[in-house]
């Protein structure tokens, strides 16, 4: 099969899209015919390496994908072959402590198809039954492949680790991107107040339509001030904050007494400088959230399956210009996700 993959960690010309051996699925596992994937920030940090991060190499990444079962292992139960099938991506032992409590993302062993072992943008894809959900028939390839990592982690971040109530004021930092734009969305659904900052009016204006109620362009104003300014210098009850060290410290500033910051990665930058004075004087709380245990995978899932949320796709590529989608998530380009479509399906 063809698929994409990197040898070495580094810039955007590592990756290629090449022949690499055909997927052989396990007793528990499932053979798909992988129609769409599509990137997250993640894909990105993963060519680069991260520290701690020993791939086998050739590397085949993508943490978001759909398809058809085309095969399943003797253990598997829940699929069959024409299934339409799309990838939760986190995987744990479910043994641990954690497991045994219900927090399969608290794994001691926890860990993620495409950035700790082989993922899905290939024509072809071993998954585990656990980590498959169903799509409906109603569904796109493109939005099946899109939704799945970002929906879940802003679900999860949101509802159950920040605990959003209606009423409350919620500031979305970066709302262009794929956790962005689905956290506005599920915001909006918890009948908050929708606060959203992006770099452009276009994005701005993106960020309307899939629900905030005000928007702030970063690039042309500061951000902390702004929501001082726009609440009466109370601040907001929620800060969605996926940048990292770029944003941290206004972040924090943005924050109402007793607010709360909920982060699930760091696209900047994970060392930030933080101002611990301002986190006891004003007795905030700094929560970390990462992706989402089975439920709330089908819990939010259903939401997008029936329209009620909608993955905004920016582009649709073909695998072998996967060098190019990179391109598009580091340089900010566009609003929502990246799809790549493997070449002998792309059509457009």
């Amino acid at each position: 099969m063809k698929a994409v993959q990197f040898s070495d960690h580094g810039d955007r010309s590592v990756i290629d899209y090449g022949e690499f051996p055909d997927p052989t699925p396990d007793r528990d596992e499932v053979l798909v015919d992988v129609k769409a994937g599509a990137l997250n920030h993640l894909d990105v940090w993963t060519r680069k390496g991260l520290p701690g991060l020993d791939l086998e190499m050739p590397h085949v990444p993508g943490s978001d994908g759909a398809g058809v079962v085309l095969e399943v292992g003797e253990d598997v139960t829940r699929f069959e072959p024409g299934d339409r099938v799309a990838l939760s991506a986190g995987v744990s032992c479910g043994k641990c402590e954690f497991c045994r409590d219900g927090e399969y993302t608290m794994c001691v062993k926890f860990h993620v198809i495409g950035e700790h072992v082989p993922g899905v943008h290939g024509e072809r894809a071993a998954i585990p039954e656990a980590n498959l959900v169903e799509v409906p028939s109603g569904v796109d390839w493109e939005t099946a492949a899109a939704a799945p990592l970002v929906f879940q982690t802003a679900w999860r971040m949101l509802l159950n680790r920040g605990d959003l109530s209606p009423g409350e004021d919620v500031l979305v930092l970066g709302a262009s991107g794929g956790v962005g734009h689905a956290a506005v969305q599920i915001a909006d659904y918890a009948g908050a107040n929708v606060y959203a900052t992006a770099s452009s009016d276009e994005k701005l204006e993106y960020a309307e339509e899939v629900g905030a109620d005000h928007v702030i362009n970063y690039e042309a104003e500061d951000f902390a001030a702004q929501i001082r300014d726009l609440t009466g210098k109370r601040g907001v009850d929620m800060v969605v904050d996926h940048v990292g060290a770029a944003t941290w410290r206004d972040s924090l500033a943005s924050l109402a007494k007793g607010g709360r910051i909920v982060t699930c990665g760091a696209t900047t930058g994970g060392t930030p400088d933080t101002d611990i004075n301002r986190i006891f004087w004003n007795q905030l709380k700094v929560i970390g959230s990462t992706m989402a245990n089975p439920g709330e995978v089908d819990d939010v899932l259903e939401l997008v399956w029936d329209g009620t949320f909608e993955p905004r796709i920016r582009e649709v590529l073909p695998m072998s210009e996967t060098a190019r989608a990179h391109e598009m998530l580091e340089e900010r380009e566009g609003f929502g996700k990246v799809v790549v479509v493997p070449d002998s399906e792309y059509d457009r």
